[in-house]
């Protein structure tokens, strides 16, 4: 019995964001920036829902 060598699988590159880091690897494109959220929504200074005894 022959052995058969396999195939290449042809892949198709487009702009999703699986095909993102294969570009990245392939040194294509740049690794996209994460956006930082720290410090962007500020909690509003709410007072107690509970009576506090007087």
């Amino acid at each position: 019995m022959v052995d058969i060598p396999p195939r290449p699988i042809p892949r198709r590159v487009d702009d999703s964001a699986p095909d993102m880091e294969t570009l990245v690897d392939l040194g294509l494109t740049e690794d996209q920036p994460v956006p930082q959220y720290e410090g962007l929504l500020l909690e509003p200074d709410i007072p107690s829902a509970v009576d506090e005894p007087e």
